[in-house]
């Protein structure tokens, strides 16, 4: 009976982050050595999430680290499609309990807990 209520929930879970990864990536845009999806994910997310939706986009994508979301930013123009109000976007630099922020519109790079939600935006390096 336990099983029959954890594959539901499972399936709840997987929902959360799944996405078809033609419409996040797009047409990725090439910043030096970087690919950028062209779109973030729909839906704002948890770290542990925004890392699993990166990485099931396909092989290599995955969710920048501090130095590269900064890179983003400095080509936010390039890039485009960015929130631009709630604008805080999760890299994949942090430790157990924190990761590294960045608001898209000023450039303000912070620590926050990794359980809120932000947005989220893959790269793939080749």
């Amino acid at each position: 009976m336990k099983n029959l209520l954890f594959i539901p929930l499972l399936v709840v879970c997987f929902m959360g982050y799944s996405q078809n990864p033609s419409t996040v990536i797009g047409k990725p845009i090439r910043i030096g050595k970087i690919l950028v999806a062209q779109n973030d994910f729909p839906k704002i997310m948890n770290w542990a999430d925004a890392i699993a939706a990166c990485e099931n986009l396909g092989k290599g994508w995955r969710l920048p680290n501090k130095e590269e979301l900064n890179i983003l930013f400095l080509n936010k123009d390039k890039i485009g499609g960015f929130e631009t109000v709630a604008s805080n976007y999760w890299s994949s630099t942090g430790d157990e309990e924190r990761a590294w922020l960045q608001k898209i519109t000023s450039g303000k790079q912070f620590y926050f807990l990794k359980y809120e939600q932000f947005h989220v935006r893959a790269i793939r390096t080749p």
